[in-house]
């Protein structure tokens, strides 16, 4: 099943994402209200199997990010986007990334949604985007097994990480952050959706980012060093996950423009498509505004 939340008069509502358009879900809540609900995904498509049908989609629904996450952790798990990045910097990879699925935590209240202009901060004048594929904790779990990770999965969507680079690499020498190489108002981006784990496995997905119509990069999800079996049991190792959490499965190698030295541009139009999802579409705004 496709949840989204869309805009509505009242506020942000809940909806089922259908052939014809959005469905109001008629639940009274928002998106990680619903998942501590039914944290079992075939629980809640069952619970809303028959929204689509009951009645017209609502009329000019305009979809917002599918949720605020209660947290957001980003990981570094494709070998070929860490070894395209350490190549243009002249250095080998580190041998601890091997052994550690390692994560830096992102601040819920920057995300926006899909078709949202991106703001460009007035501080950067490199910013770019990562290609990402985000779960969605519906589970909760504390020192959770590989074996039993993917029950904890609710669902999944995509999640553009922009970053801005020069700011990325006075930061990263300090072994701190990063900061505001990654914090500002709309640095993440989700959606446009979030399908159910229950009707798609995020184990072999195709991933695909677009700039402008041309394609700047392709890989599968099943080229991850580190499955998403290993980040969750890493991220719980002593610490409960709780429904609403989103991990990140860090950039897909060609994902992101540092990889090629190309970089955004005022005006770009992004769009991150991953198979089974669909297509997470947002403009770059004018440096400073927004």
């Amino acid at each position: 099943m496709r949840l989204v939340t869309y805009r509505a008069e009242a506020g942000p509502r809940v909806g089922v994402l259908a052939a014809d358009g959005v469905h109001d879900a008629g639940f009274d809540g928002d998106m990680v209200a619903l998942i501590e609900r039914w944290p079992d995904p075939v629980a809640a498509s069952a619970a809303f199997a028959q929204v689509a049908a009951s009645g017209p989609a609502v009329a000019g629904a305009e979809l917002l990010a599918p949720l605020r996450p209660r947290s957001l952790r980003d990981f570094l798990t494709f070998e070929g986007h860490l070894h395209n990045v350490m190549r243009g910097l002249g250095r080998p990879i580190a041998p601890e990334w091997y052994e550690v699925p390692a994560y830096y935590k992102g601040m819920p209240d920057t995300v926006i949604g899909p078709e949202a202009v991106i703001p460009w901060p007035a501080y950067t004048e490199r910013l770019d985007h990562e290609l990402e594929l985000a779960a969605v904790i519906g589970r909760p779990g504390r020192d959770i097994t590989r074996a039993s990770a993917f029950e904890h999965i609710f669902g999944w969507t995509i999640w553009n990480d922009l970053s801005a680079r020069d700011v990325q690499a006075r930061e990263l020498p300090l072994s701190m952050g990063p900061a505001k190489a990654k914090d500002w108002d709309g640095s993440n981006v989700l959606g446009p959706c979030l399908v159910t784990a229950d009707e798609l496995d995020g184990r072999d997905l195709a991933m695909t980012v677009r700039v402008n119509g041309e394609t700047w990069g392709s890989a599968r999800s099943s080229e991850m060093h580190h499955g998403f079996d290993a980040l969750i049991a890493y991220a719980s190792m002593a610490q409960t996950l709780h429904p609403g959490e989103v991990l990140g499965s860090g950039t897909a190698p060609g994902g992101s423009g540092i990889e090629q030295d190309r970089w955004l541009r005022p005006g770009d139009v992004i769009e991150m498509e991953i198979e089974g999802i669909g297509v997470l579409r947002n403009r770059v705004g004018v440096k400073g505004e927004g």
